[in-house]
């Protein structure tokens, strides 16, 4: 076993979530060697032909990434092992922190087609394409956003891919919306968590009312312009937000989150050209550490 693959543990945890062998796209030759190179790769961030002789053919895990990406597969696997982490009760629904981080985009990151491409009749077709595949232009050259909500355990819940210019509050209620937590006992899958903070960022009208709609609690504090305006206007203003400091020192454990998922190199710096393949990457980086204990 090589540095870094994934431990017999480790394994157990996630090979239950794994489709059989013998369906579409060819029979595995060895799951866990394929799995260990793609969280490789995540991890070290080094081109997919440099991957070691140890993880077998370079193409051959680069397409298993590609094509999980595509297709969602990654999604409900991350799905899969949050439900089993709630179900043995280390999943904290009491604090759940909304947050970005802006990442750089390497040179072979750019150069994707602009238009929206022809669809060809294939499953492993991203559902979802976008257009500006994720990828924004600033002083600094190209950047991507990466808006996630993170738990009180310090992992991400649900994340978002924009590009770097995008702001903060216009994405929260995305975020909140792409909590989905199934449960393996029957029931509706959980998507509210009990307690919600952000910084300055997200305070405005709209995220609030979601919030308040939701019956969720959240800590969010209001900036000065924002609260001048409303007691600008009056009785007409609304009451004043109600701010718990106590709840807002756990504003760190979001910000601890990003910088664990910015632990793995092809994260923290973009090298995937379409943004369906670098959400990927990031969601496979986010299963990694809910598989850890």
């Amino acid at each position: 076993m090589g540095r870094g693959d994934l431990t017999n543990a480790e394994w157990d945890r996630l090979e239950p979530h794994l489709p059989a062998s013998g369906q579409r796209g060819g029979r595995w030759s060895n799951r866990r060697r394929v799995i260990n190179g793609i969280l490789f790769r995540v991890r070290t961030g080094i081109p997919w032909r440099d991957l070691p002789e140890r993880y077998g053919s370079w193409k051959t895990v680069y397409e298993r990434h590609r094509r999980w990406s595509a297709d969602g597969r990654w999604d409900r696997i991350l799905q899969a092992v949050q439900a089993d982490a709630d179900l043995a009760g280390r999943l904290d629904w009491g604090m759940v922190g909304v947050d970005s981080t802006s990442c750089r985009a390497h040179q072979h990151a750019a150069g994707a087609r602009k238009s929206r491409p022809r669809i060809p009749k294939k499953r492993t077709t991203p559902r979802h394409h976008r257009p500006d595949e994720g990828l924004g232009r600033s002083r600094g050259g190209l950047t991507c956003k990466i808006h996630l909500a993170g738990e009180g355990g310090c992992r991400p819940l649900a994340l978002l891919i924009t590009p770097g210019q995008w702001g903060d509050a216009p994405q929260m209620i995305e975020v909140l919306n792409r909590i989905r937590v199934p449960r393996p006992l029957g029931g509706r899958p959980r998507t509210r968590p009990d307690h919600v903070s952000g910084d300055k960022a997200y305070s405005s009208r709209r995220n609030r009312s979601y919030l308040r709609r939701r019956r969720i609690k959240h800590t969010i504090p209001e900036p000065k312009d924002q609260r001048a305006n409303r007691q600008r206007r009056g009785s007409q203003g609304g009451r004043p937000t109600r701010f718990d400091r106590e709840h807002y020192r756990r504003r760190n454990e979001v910000e601890r989150t990003i910088n664990r998922l910015k632990n793995s190199r092809a994260v923290a710096t973009r090298y995937d050209k379409r943004a369906y393949v670098f959400h990927g990457t990031v969601t496979a980086a986010t299963i990694r550490l809910w598989l850890r204990p």
